[in-house]
């Protein structure tokens, strides 16, 4: 959810050079081919769907139609992003629901409408029915000037991840919230943050790719090891 052209493609590539097919969403499933395109050159496998992550009606017939046309999910990754800052004087009610539904609400519908697939199944020797990941911030962890929208979904989503993770980890699911605590190798941090971007140079700033190899990693963690929170951040960053 979230396979956008920056840390949800990235992620998507690397489970498709894993031998996973990469069914990747977005609200409007034309925007995907390029990464659809990306993946199959590589030799890999993809599906692109258009959803809106709020609907509960939508991500109802989404998890159903994946199962039925590609197989049993067996990794979700949540990447949905919806960091607008403003100042509280000038926060409107209308977008503070709207980042909360995108960030948090959207987070929970899909994760719940996949769990229930994964439970339902008979529990393999290996004891991992499946993988839920939830792509984090530093709004997770701490809420700065004009980010109250953003932080507040971000904490309710990391609230989310702890609460699955308890529930479902000894029905033989595994749940991770991972924290990206820094700036991201995208057009936004170039175009917008020059700067910032600068730091590239120093691996002062986080790639995309190296970020998805830690959701493979995480994955691919035998069940006596599981990972529920891991902070990914430039050797640079302070915390």
């Amino acid at each position: 959810m979230g396979a956008g052209d920056a840390t949800g493609g990235a992620i998507a590539r690397a489970f498709a050079r894993e031998g996973y097919v990469a069914c990747v969403t977005r609200r409007h499933a034309g925007k995907l081919a390029p990464l659809v395109g990306q993946i199959e050159a590589e030799g890999g496998q993809a599906r692109a769907f258009g959803s809106d992550a709020r609907r509960e009606e939508q991500v109802v017939a989404l998890v159903a139609r994946i199962e039925a046309e590609v197989g049993p999910i067996e990794v979700l990754v949540f990447n949905i992003g919806a960091n607008v800052p403003e100042g509280i004087l000038e926060e409107t009610a209308r977008k503070y629901y709207k980042i909360w539904e995108m960030a948090c609400f959207a987070g929970f519908l899909n994760a719940r409408e996949v769990a229930r697939r994964m439970v339902a199944r008979p529990m393999p020797d290996s004891g991992h029915r499946g993988t839920l990941l939830f792509t984090g911030a530093t709004a997770s962890l701490r809420g700065s000037a004009r980010f109250a929208a953003f932080s507040g979904a971000k904490m309710a989503l990391r609230a989310l991840a702890q609460s699955m993770a308890r529930e479902l980890g000894p029905q033989g699911v595994h749940v991770a919230h991972v924290v990206i605590d820094g700036a991201i190798d995208t057009e936004f941090i170039r175009s917008q943050f020059p700067q910032r971007h600068a730091l590239k140079a120093d691996d002062g700033i986080l790639n995309p790719e190296h970020i998805a190899q830690n959701y493979v990693m995480l994955h691919r963690q035998p069940r006596d090891a599981w990972t529920h929170e891991l902070d990914l951040r430039p050797w640079s960053e302070t915390f």
